[in-house]
């Protein structure tokens, strides 16, 4: 398991270990790593004002060492280092090496190193150290050599994944102690590449703030193969309500999806009154109107899905959460919600376990905010629906989170820009309420259901069927396979 440690708490740990050579020790993890990803040539390291400098400076001292034709460029003062960091430069000074104000020209790199900022960056970078970060990615693009970052590439919010003006686009990122929540959400996996962790020899605490990275191991004890004395009704009742006129579609999805991912029965209750009666591309749906679908005996319900804003929907939503199952709320169940107090005061006082799947707009409306307020701080963000309105919350996007009511907090790696398209959400919909139906626990159903939903999508790109392309309805067996597959490794 990955833990994510926010700056704070690295400072944290950093403080306790202050007594240790933790500079030294970073220094030397990315000169392995930089002789591993360098062909041999000439290295270009870039060196900051900070820390994040003086790792750097102990970087291209021991790349010195082994002989590679080191060039190091500092735009700013030795004086001013901190006091690691000037030692780190000293020990670089009086091995030989010499400092650059600037990148020299007529070289051809075989390794770019930013060493220019790492963890805790809250303002854009000025010149000109955002020369050097426009340099460093225009040469590494010239040059079809790695870029790393140290730490995190320079420009991103190692706690956020917000960019702060020109921000290092690396194809390797170490990063020391821990890794960083930033680099797996918002923009930092477009700016953080491979990232790898180097502890330091450190062994940090579970932290009560620390999250984690999505893997199998968070509901591998759910991976187990279906016994053969089984039948349907062994595998849940899921029910599914959505599909105003117009929008049946997305019922659809989350209802094939529900069924492909294992539920026994699914019960689709159409808001369209003149839907269809059965779903010819998946008759073993049972289609219900929506009256019908609350008569059924359920296990799990999701509702939202083309469900609409009228007056209907309201009251669909509100019998929905005077259910006593898991509910599953999402689209426009989370826009209703967001509009109609009672409801939020509804939510609060469900006996079953809720969940809310919103993308960041749909985030922004519960919070009464804006989507780039959200996205400033995704996890900050999923955190607080989750604890106002007591459910277990995936905000949607790049690095989806899921956040617990309890507090804690994860990071889904697995995914592709190929479920950028409609109706993607709606079968991590029909994913969800399918494990709920099963029997899931709560978190563990959440936490697969966005790990699975993210696997799919990048089975089906390395099949060469995306991203560019990728549709929801092809998200479905995929799915099926990957399950299937994680299940008959854990046997």
């Amino acid at each position: 398991m990955t833990l994510l440690y926010r700056t704070d708490d690295i400072r944290r740990i950093e403080a306790a270990a202050s007594h240790l050579p933790l500079m030294q020790r970073a220094g030397r993890a990315a000169a392995d790593l930089a002789i591993q990803l360098s062909s041999g040539g000439a290295v270009l390291v870039l060196t900051g004002p900070g820390n994040n400098g003086g790792d750097a400076f102990e970087a291209a001292r021991l790349l010195r060492e082994r002989f590679f034709d080191t060039y190091l460029v500092f735009a700013g003062k030795a004086d001013a280092l901190p006091k690691d960091a000037k030692a780190a430069y000293d020990r670089f000074s009086v091995a030989g090496g010499t400092v650059l104000p600037e990148i020299p020209d007529a070289i051809r790199w075989s390794l770019i190193i930013d060493g220019l900022f790492g963890i805790g960056l809250k303002r854009d970078i000025v010149t000109p150290y955002s020369d050097l970060i426009e340099s460093a990615n225009t040469l590494a693009e010239r040059d079809c050599c790695p870029l790393l970052a140290l730490d995190c590439p320079s420009g991103l919010d190692s706690d956020t994944g917000k960019r702060h003006g020109a921000t290092i686009r690396a194809s390797h990122t170490i990063t020391f102690i821990g890794a960083k929540p930033g680099l797996f959400t918002g923009d930092g996996p477009d700016h953080a590449g491979a990232v790898s962790v180097a502890t330091l020899d450190l062994e940090p605490s579970d932290s009560q703030n620390a999250g984690s990275l999505i893997d199998r191991t968070h509901f591998a004890s759910r991976l187990r193969p279906r016994p053969r004395n089984s039948h349907k009704g062994t595998y849940g009742e899921a029910g599914i309500l959505g599909g105003a006129p117009s929008m049946v579609g997305a019922a659809l999805l989350a209802a094939r999806a529900a069924l492909r991912i294992g539920a026994g029965r699914v019960y689709l209750g159409l808001l369209d009154e003149h839907g269809p009666a059965i779903d010819f591309g998946q008759p073993e749906l049972m289609v219900r109107k929506v009256d019908g679908l609350f008569a059924a005996q359920l296990t799990a319900l999701a509702c939202g899905p083309g469900m609409g804003r009228s007056a209907e929907a309201q009251a669909v939503l509100a019998k929905a959460l005077a259910s006593t199952v898991p509910l599953v709320l999402d689209a426009d169940a989370l826009n209703l919600l967001a509009e109609d107090d009672t409801a939020r005061k509804q939510v609060n006082m469900r006996g079953a376990p809720t969940f809310l799947t919103p993308h960041p707009a749909e985030a922004a409306r519960l919070l009464k905010t804006t989507t780039a307020e959200v996205q400033q701080d995704r996890v900050r963000a999923a955190q607080t629906i989750a604890s106002g309105f007591h459910a277990y919350v995936a905000l949607k996007g790049c690095g989806t989170i899921v956040a617990a009511p309890d507090g804690q907090w994860f990071i889904n790696p697995s995914g592709n820009p190929g479920l950028a398209t409609a109706g993607s959400g709606d079968v991590l919909t029909g994913i969800v309420v399918s494990l709920l139906a099963q029997g899931w626990d709560p978190l563990a159903a959440l936490l697969g259901s966005v790990h699975l939903h993210g696997a799919s999508a990048d089975r089906l790109v390395a099949q060469g069927l995306g991203p560019v392309g990728l549709t929801a309805g092809e998200l479905i067996d995929s799915a099926r396979s990957c399950l299937n597959s994680w299940i008959s490794r854990a046997d």
